[in-house]
């Protein structure tokens, strides 16, 4: 089935923009700095004075004014929704179906959604009480870290991982506590790792896999390893499965809830955005164990209400009879995957086989610049966005975020743009 592709160069709210909304100079940049307009003790919650601005903004704020720019930095497809998906949609404003529904969403969409789980992955989820449709995956994680977090709590992050992931849990009062992961393990978590990290003041620890930046996948056995560090030190588990669908090279996904003993105490949260090109649509899902899924339905009905309804329509549709376009984009990103981290590894940027998700993660320690350097002079003088690493954490210092979800022929471009770059870098003179 053929799919359709925006072509354009960057997008104006992309994942990066939101992680830099507290950019410098900003109204929110100022409260975290701890002051108020007056110069007075700060009227900002502590902890969000916590959850630092984002260097990040400045990139995109650059590219704003600039033309030519290749983009390699947005975490968004760049496929159109699929038409059917998109007419369900449509069909449903023409229908009047613009109320709110339940709070849980519609029992329709939750009853495909648990069925699609189990069809694919064995988890039976009941979709009247353990399956909540939320406003996107972000708001599933909003709800699930204040659903169980006690101030003072700990919550074990993988380092790097997600930018929002560490701010989610400080929101929700909590401490994140990276454990770091390196390319020389392909970014898995370790789980010998997760141990170490454990304290009496541990209360979860929050998974990403597929991962965002790294691409990097987990293994059965690895999961099978960290499931059994959980149970026994009597943890939750936050498994952020946004990019489920989207793995590659033999690689499979499982869910760390399909494992023995691991349903009862795993929030998982999944969507839309990124495997039916969906991001703008704002719909996704959270399945959690009754007692978890209370607290967090609890939060969403007076945070949200219900989520968007023409979107859930849409959804519903996505599930019904969208397989056919999420094997069809999977099979293009997976032709962009192969081109982008082999063309680094050519080009002398050391960049570990992303397997899942849509980013690679190259090294540039070797061109004499930081990743922020790196990240800033590529845009000005070749006009190629790419991410700092250490937007994700201090582990993804030295490396950058470069995104696939972008056409063929731009990744080429940009490939031959970094190659020119770096014949200028420090360590080529």
């Amino acid at each position: 089935m053929p799919i359709a592709s925006n072509d354009r160069p960057f997008a104006s709210d992309d994942e990066p923009r939101r992680i830099g909304a507290a950019g410098a100079g900003s109204a929110s940049a100022a409260a975290g700095a701890g002051t108020n307009a007056a110069d007075g003790p700060s009227r900002v919650a502590e902890r969000v004075q916590a959850v630092p601005g984002s260097g990040i903004r400045r990139f995109f704020d650059i590219i704003a004014s600039m033309d030519q720019v290749i983009s390699l930095g947005v975490g968004e497809p760049d496929f159109v929704t699929p038409w059917p998906i998109s007419e369900a949609g449509i069909r449903a404003i023409e229908q009047g179906r613009t109320h709110y529904t339940s709070n849980l969403g519609l029992l329709e969409l939750r009853e495909a959604i648990a069925a699609d789980l189990e069809r694919r992955y064995g988890i039976e989820w009941d979709p009247r009480e353990e399956l909540l449709i939320t406003t996107g995956v972000s708001e599933g994680l909003d709800l699930a870290a204040r659903a169980i977090i006690n101030p003072g709590d700990e919550v074990i992050v993988a380092d790097p991982s997600y930018a929002a992931h560490a701010p989610a849990v400080v929101l929700a009062g909590g401490t994140p506590v990276p454990v770091t992961t390196n390319a020389a393990q392909n970014f898995e978590l370790d789980p010998s790792a997760v141990e170490a990290a454990i304290t009496p003041r541990t209360k979860a620890l929050l998974i990403a896999y597929p991962s965002n930046p790294t691409g990097a996948v987990l293994d059965r056995r690895t999961l099978e390893a960290l499931a059994d560090v959980v149970k026994r030190h009597d943890l939750l588990v936050i498994s952020d499965e946004i990019y489920d669908r989207l793995v590659y090279g033999g690689a499979t996904h499982t869910p760390i809830a399909a494992l023995p003993g691991m349903q009862e105490r795993t929030i998982t949260l999944g969507g839309f955005s990124k495997s039916h090109a969906m991001t703008g649509w704002r719909v996704a899902w959270a399945a959690a164990p009754s007692d978890l899924f209370g607290g967090m339905l609890k939060i969403h009905q007076y945070a949200m209400m219900s989520a968007p309804t023409v979107a859930q329509y849409a959804a519903l549709e996505a599930v019904r009879a969208g397989e056919e376009y999420v094997i069809s984009m999977r099979e293009e990103y997976d032709r962009r995957r192969q081109l982008m981290w082999r063309g680094f590894n050519k080009l002398g940027l050391a960049c570990a086989e992303p397997r899942g998700a849509f980013y690679a993660f190259p090294s540039v320690a070797q061109t004499g610049y930081d990743d922020e350097t790196f990240a800033e002079q590529l845009l000005l003088q070749e006009q190629v966005a790419v991410v700092p690493g250490s937007a994700f954490g201090a582990a993804g210092a030295g490396h950058v975020r470069a995104c696939y979800a972008t056409s063929y022929d731009d990744i080429e471009e940009a490939l031959n743009r970094i190659q020119r770059f770096l014949y200028q870098s420090p360590m080529a003179k």
